[in-house]
């Protein structure tokens, strides 16, 4: 206990002669805080690196997702040709401690569990390179795995809605939701894609716009008309097609052939086939219209239906800071969006 209190004397002692020392010391120790604090204090003036600040601190383990969608397909057939195949032939990378994976109707999710000690990207990067080095014929043609974004099972460090309000702030209506998905898809999506740190930016609820041909089996048997030919004519007709050049007086015209779908009446002027020198149009045999695509499930706040969407954040990156960074880019877009 003496020689603890004498140290301790000692210390005390050698901080009231050295004064210059102990105030060097402390502004130190104060421009280090306030260069590494989280916080917004005012101090611009100062270089920042921030310390990273999460409501939730990442204890989850060192995992990757390979997601592999094949639409209509029952769970039985996800796990036959899907995800017991890939699953499979991923156990074989280095650094997989695990692999765990669910099929569900459509689609099916596979987990790697690698261990502490591996480089996230590194991990990704090999399991990219065995994607792209499957055994032909492993799992069906038309199916491709994608990995999963870069962050962790506690990325989400946002969750935004998009609403009808008036001007003194209450929710009103007037959008749709299908409305309020292309607002989203379109334009708030893109904006907070771009935010620095953010890996993914999903969206929910609300109806995404396609176009719908109903078509009429009647109709078509008159006209001699298949439905192999009506796909087809279709499918020909959504793209523009690139041809050579004409000078005409020394100047040089691109000549193109636009066909690109933007209204119902570009898919109903489409020409299937023709009879006697009559083309047979899209319309004779259909009702072209748009409508909502199927969903499986909504975006419910309050007991009404919403239209939001899911920020990611990649992984190592400060989610206080990229919250902030949200939060000034929406009030940049908010200016843009309708009223």
């Amino acid at each position: 206990m003496e020689t603890g209190f004498k140290m301790l004397a000692r210390i005390i002692k050698f901080l009231l002669e050295n004064k210059p020392f102990v105030l060097s010391t402390i502004v130190f120790v104060l421009f280090f805080g306030i260069v590494t604090s989280p916080f917004n204090l005012g101090l611009d003036f100062f270089p920042k690196s921030p310390v990273a600040v999460d409501a939730i601190p990442n204890i989850g383990e060192n995992q990757q997702i390979v997601f592999t969608q094949w639409e209509g397909k029952s769970p039985k057939d996800i796990e036959d040709q899907i995800t017991y195949p890939l699953t499979s032939n991923l156990m074989g990378i280095p650094g997989v401690k695990s692999v765990r994976s669910n099929s569900m109707f459509g689609f099916s999710n596979i987990y790697l569990i690698f261990e502490d000690n591996i480089d996230f990207y590194w991990a990704r990067t090999r399991i990219l390179e065995r994607l792209n080095t499957l055994p032909k014929g492993l799992i069906p043609e038309d199916v491709t795995p994608q990995l999963g974004p870069d962050a962790t099972a506690l990325g989400q460090v946002f969750w935004y809605t998009l609403e009808g309000r008036d001007e003194q702030g209450n929710v009103t209506g007037g959008w749709n939701p299908q409305e309020l998905r292309s607002i989203q898809d379109f334009y708030v999506k893109n904006a907070l894609s771009s935010t620095k740190g953010v890996s993914e930016v999903a969206s929910i609820g609300g109806f995404v716009k396609e176009y719908h041909i109903d078509i009429d089996p009647e109709l078509m048997r008159q006209y001699g008309v298949t439905l192999d030919q009506l796909v087809q004519a279709i499918s020909r007709s959504n793209q523009d097609i690139g041809a050579k050049t004409l000078e005409i007086n020394q100047v040089e015209y691109f000549v193109r052939g636009l066909g690109f779908v933007e209204s119902v009446k570009d898919i109903e002027q489409t020409s299937i086939t023709s009879t006697n020198f009559s083309p047979i149009y899209v319309k004779d045999v259909a009702k072209v219209s748009t409508g909502p695509a199927e969903r499986r499930g909504i975006l419910d706040k309050g007991g009404a239906e919403v239209v939001g969407g899911v920020v990611t954040a990649q992984f190592g990156e400060n989610p206080m800071g990229i919250l902030q960074d949200l939060k000034k880019k929406l009030g940049e877009i908010q200016p843009g969006l309708p009223s």
